[in-house]
């Protein structure tokens, strides 16, 4: 064939080898006929200095041209200083968008203060995003990919699809910072969605008169003296499910009455003191006979576990409470508005909420504890005093 053959294999030359062997056709290109007779494609190249040899596929995969263009291509990119087979691995290295998603997942898993929110966001992709998506490499997505995954859910399941586009948006910014790709499609397709019919579903709260009835129906209950007591400690406080249920005996203060909920238990991602009023106190007395041994002030029916998701949930419909326990913070609100004359930043603070802008935080460096303190102290009294009727404002003055 010569000592620097060009294309001298031919098609039917290549088909009809068998014994077993390097045939060179030109470019470094190889036949490798192995002794179980399968053919491969081998490139002999210089790269760097060294000679290296290339795998450019079975003849089965990779015809005879494509292999001749591969060749060259390669040949071209190592003369001009190049690595063809650093190339090759960075190809190999794309993840599809399951493995990307899964990736993102792990790495966020120590962000999130809620077990149930993690398991939601790998739950939504696995349902609608993977069966479409989910095998294709991160470089090959395309907006009308995204677009074809979104559409079936987008009218139906208005909340559910907004957070699975906010999902795919996650994996693909994450596909952006490893250089798989330069765009989200994901922002590319608002204006090819329909406009849902979006109502805001708020959590069902109960009128504020009725909360105190709500706290003797619970206690009256046949539920665990663990899951009433944390219910009515929910109520007292303003605070939320998870904040309560998995509290621990080191972050209470019975001494000042003061319970500070870390920061990656709270929302805002911020520690929060609860001022804890004489019948909080009184709860966590009660509290301390069940078992303290777990560390959980209100431990679940399982050893060392805190009362699960649903237990608050499960006690208020059980008891047909017209409510969550969620709802249990908007009736707080909707009194100190209506029956107190606290000031507003000192109510959002006590249902840990963010207030006022950026400028504004940057100088608000005050929890406002003792205001809070005697707002809640106010709640308790209104709650313990009330029996169905409404209290007037004057009887709640904040002095």
């Amino acid at each position: 064939m010569g000592r620097h053959p060009y294309k001298a294999l031919t098609v039917q030359a290549v088909k009809n080898i068998t014994e077993p062997g390097f045939y060179a056709d030109g470019n470094g290109l190889h036949l490798k006929v192995d002794k179980n007779g399968s053919k491969r494609w081998i490139q002999r190249i210089v790269i760097d200095g060294k000679r290296r040899d290339l795998g450019l596929g079975s003849l089965r995969l990779v015809s005879l041209k494509e292999a001749r263009d591969q060749a060259e291509h390669n040949r071209k990119v190592a003369r001009a200083g190049g690595d063809p087979l650093a190339d090759k691995r960075k190809i190999t290295e794309v993840m599809t968008f399951e493995q990307a998603a899964n990736t993102v997942y792990e790495n966020s898993l120590p962000t999130w203060s809620n077990p149930k929110h993690a398991k939601q966001w790998i739950s939504t992709l696995t349902t609608y995003v993977f069966p479409r998506i989910g095998s294709k490499k991160m470089d090959k997505i395309t907006s009308e990919d995204v677009l074809e995954v979104l559409l079936p859910i987008w009218t139906s399941k208005i909340e559910t699809a907004s957070r699975v586009k906010q999902r795919i948006s996650s994996v693909m910014k994450y596909g952006i910072a490893k250089g798989w790709r330069i765009d989200d499609p994901s922002l590319t397709i608002t204006s090819a969605l329909p406009k849902p019919n979006r109502v805001v579903k708020n959590q069902r709260s109960l009128p504020y008169p009725e909360v105190s009835g709500a706290i003797q129906t619970i206690r009256d209950s046949e539920a665990s003296l663990s899951a009433k007591l944390a219910l009515e400690m929910l109520i007292l406080t303003a605070l939320r499910s998870g904040e309560v249920r998995l509290g621990k005996w080191n972050e209470v203060d019975m001494d000042t009455a003061v319970w500070t909920i870390p920061a990656e238990r709270m929302k805002q991602r911020k520690p929060h003191r609860v001022p804890l009023s004489q019948r909080c106190l009184e709860i966590l007395t009660e509290a301390k006979k069940i078992n303290t041994e777990s560390g959980y002030i209100f431990p679940g029916n399982m050893e060392n576990k805190p009362l699960s998701d649903s237990t608050l949930s499960k006690l208020v419909r059980d008891n047909k409470i017209k409510c969550v326990p969620h709802g249990f913070r908007s009736s707080f609100r909707v009194w100190a508005a209506e029956q107190t004359n606290i000031p507003r930043e000192v109510c959002e603070f006590a249902l840990a909420h963010v207030v006022g802008n950026e400028a504004e935080r940057a100088y608000q460096r005050s929890d406002l504890f003792e205001k809070r303190r005697k707002l809640m102290d106010m709640w308790v009294q209104y709650l313990a005093a009330n029996k169905g009727e409404v209290i007037k404002i004057r009887a709640l003055r904040y002095e």
